[in-house]
């Protein structure tokens, strides 16, 4: 007879379901911003497919949502990850989706992303905010650490391993406080390395 295990990690609920047989399989819930995710996954996506380096920001100068997500967007458009003549409408298309429901998910972390035909594979940045903004978090802090993904439409699993792989991250507590401590860009894509790495050995 099979076993169920649960790990519950805000935001994410993994549940791993175990037979008379050597595989497992997982099946994982993520939540986030009013939509529930069901993602059967075998593998994380590592962040160096989908992060572009060069679109990383250590010191977002944003003081609303609305000028962060315009931040992270125009960084990846300076990356060349999108076109500056689509910037506007993804970042409409991505406000649109917090109108939904903060992608703000609470322990200073934020992760605004949305689905949109002009980009032909996941591209996605991470951002620190060094004092914090008002993004409308579940719990009422201030973010900090934001992970924007934008994605095209006809490739729903990709986006959901990327949201599974940060979720992931963001359980480990180290992770986030090193992070947020982060100086230069240098230094997110080395942890972003390591996390990969971390990723790889288990």
């Amino acid at each position: 007879m099979g076993f169920v295990t649960q790990k519950f990690g805000f935001p994410l609920l993994s549940i791993s379901v175990r037979g008379s047989c050597p595989r497992s399989a997982r099946i994982v819930f993520w939540a986030v911003g009013g939509e529930t995710f069901l993602i059967k996954a075998t593998a994380f996506m590592k962040f160096s497919v989908f992060v572009a380096p060069s679109a990383v920001r250590c010191d977002l100068s944003a003081a609303t949502k609305d000028e962060v997500i315009a931040e992270l967007v125009q960084a990846l458009v300076d990356s060349g990850e999108i076109l500056a003549k689509d910037k506007d409408d993804i970042v409409k298309a991505i406000m649109r989706r917090e109108e939904l429901g903060s992608t703000g998910i609470g322990r200073g972390v934020a992760v605004p992303h949305t689905k949109h035909p002009s980009v032909k594979k996941l591209v996605g940045t991470v951002g620190v905010s060094p004092t914090g903004l008002d993004f409308e978090s579940l719990d009422g802090q201030k973010a900090r650490l934001f992970f924007l993904l934008v994605s095209p439409p006809d490739r729903p699993g990709d986006h959901l391993r990327a949201l599974e792989n940060i979720s992931r991250q963001l359980r480990d507590e180290q992770f986030c406080k090193i992070l947020s401590q982060s100086t230069s860009a240098e230094d997110i894509l080395q942890l972003l390395e390591e996390a990969d790495s971390q990723q790889s050995g288990n």
